[in-house]
């Protein structure tokens, strides 16, 4: 069944006073439920607008998008963090860094819920919150109380993920979401996410940069170029592909 359906997606800027830059052409892409797909492509290829343009960061120049059928082209970002959650490149973007780790995971509890004067009730999540760190593996657990700016950057991430996926979205956007990390931890957390993912039977596009990642994750993945999808392959279709054969590919059509 298909979760989130995007026909004809265009997205142009003014480059200059007489050019204007394509960075997405009449893309089409359906998501359907359960999907993990890995995005790659080049600089410029669109992978960032393609995410902007879901989450509702960006408008669309002309194009549709539909949720479970449902047109959401118009729908602004705050409403749409109702059903798609994103963590980011940077650590320093998913999190409040003078809030408490707890504090940010109750945040996250609320996210898409209708703004009011409330009790946080903080004592009583705070069981809770110990186990789900805990079963990220990395001590966060031990770290409830800090302010989640004194957390390392692998720490941050995961708490980002968690704080993404702790109401299971109907859409999670990962976005390049290791890209930052040293070798050691951004392996930890692709393992965190694979799992997270798996046990929540979640929706997830992840764009990375990291081809063993893309190879290994994912039962679909899909490559880039100028804002067009020259490549949708399947699970059966990745598993054929060679680190050798993704870096040629990538030499000879996008690079």
């Amino acid at each position: 069944m298909a979760i989130f359906e995007i026909k004809k997606a265009t997205k142009s800027i003014q480059n200059g006073p007489k050019e204007q830059k394509i960075l997405l052409n009449q893309l089409d892409l359906t998501i359907n439920q359960g999907d993990f797909i890995t995005v790659l492509g080049g600089n410029g290829a669109g992978k960032s607008t393609l995410f902007n343009t879901i989450s509702g960061t960006l408008p669309l120049t002309s194009g549709q998008m539909f949720l479970e059928g449902k047109e959401v082209t118009q729908l602004a970002e705050e409403k749409r963090a109702r059903f798609i959650a994103r963590v980011f490149q940077d650590p320093k973007m998913g999190t409040a860094p003078r809030m408490t780790v707890a504090e940010n995971l109750l945040l996250a509890q609320q996210r898409g819920e209708k703004r009011q004067l409330i009790f946080r009730q903080l004592k009583q999540q705070k069981d809770y919150f110990y186990t789900l760190c805990q079963s990220i593996g990395n001590g966060l657990e031990n770290h409830l109380d800090t302010p989640t700016g004194h957390l390392s950057g692998g720490q941050r991430q995961a708490l980002s993920l968690l704080m993404a996926t702790i109401k299971s979205p109907q859409l999670l956007l990962l976005d390049e979401h290791t890209a930052a990390l040293d070798p050691k931890t951004a392996k930890q957390l692709m393992e965190i996410t694979n799992q997270r993912i798996n046990e929540q039977n979640l929706t997830c596009l992840m764009i990375t940069h990291r081809m063993e990642d893309a190879l290994k994750y994912g039962n679909r993945l899909i490559l880039l170029q100028k804002g067009e999808i020259i490549k949708d392959l399947s699970q059966s279709e990745k598993e054929k592909l060679t680190l050798s054969d993704l870096l040629h590919f990538f030499e000879e059509t996008i690079f």
